[in-house]
């Protein structure tokens, strides 16, 4: 049954014909596999790739895999593959994805490493692209929305002087997943079952178009002591679902 939820014939046939192709080239191949139709709403917004200047793009994660493979191949794209993710360490051992990705396991025996490698990928000559809320979003009130958003971001963007583009992801999974996602983190929260899951959701959702939009880049000297990085988190999670 595991095998049969994580489609493990399927990926494994992927990553084989793939496995040729590594960082933005392999997320714009798992695009084309996905049959991912991507309607990108102010594309303009994106700061020149030669201004000098470094940034963190965080979004929303209504998905939990195809958002994380689009965003990366928009961003890679613009940025000449001059980016990092901030993922889920069991992601490294997709190959294409790691030479992209800052692996961080926060819960594990790498949580004492997870300030260190989050601070070596701000201090690297990389842009970020983080999704904040840690996990993908949860059907909240009858609404898809993430989690409450981490203060990382905010503190880290600060630190290195990196202004903050905001990026909306529009996308659903299956009304099954919210089910189990709910029961999970009422019921087994050292456990995170849904997890088990998304590469089904992801599958359920090849063919489908999303829309991506993003925002204009707030200034990182925004976030002063007017509020707490906490409260900036929020600012910036709220202006994100205004997109």
């Amino acid at each position: 049954m595991l095998k049969s939820i994580a489609h493990e014939d399927e990926v494994n046939a992927f990553l084989w014909e793939s496995r040729h192709l590594s960082g933005t080239e392999w997320l714009a191949e798992c695009v084309r596999y996905l049959k991912m139709t991507l309607d990108i709403v102010g594309l303009e917004n994106l700061p020149d790739k030669n201004d000098g200047r470094l940034y963190t793009f965080v979004s929303n994660h209504p998905l939990g895999g195809q958002d994380g493979v689009a965003l990366g191949s928009i961003i890679g794209q613009h940025y000449d593959g001059r980016f990092r993710y901030l993922v889920n360490d069991l992601l490294l051992n997709l190959p294409g994805l790691k030479p992209v990705s800052i692996g961080i396991n926060k819960t594990g025996k790498q949580s004492r490493d997870f300030p260190r490698m989050v601070e070596a990928g701000f201090q690297s000559n990389n842009h970020i692209l983080m999704f904040p809320a840690g996990l993908n979003s949860r059907k909240i009130d009858g609404q898809i929305h993430d989690l409450p958003w981490k203060k990382t971001f905010i503190s880290k963007s600060v630190e290195y002087r990196r202004d903050v583009v905001p990026i909306h992801f529009g996308g659903q999974n299956s009304e099954r997943f919210y089910r189990i996602a709910r029961f999970s983190d009422r019921y087994v929260r050292k456990v995170n079952i849904a997890m088990l899951f998304l590469v089904d959701e992801m599958y359920k959702n090849v063919g489908k178009t999303f829309r991506v939009a993003i925002g204009k880049p707030i200034p990182w000297q925004t976030f002063d002591h007017s509020k707490t990085p906490m409260e900036w988190a929020k600012f910036v999670e709220d202006r994100v679902y205004e997109l």
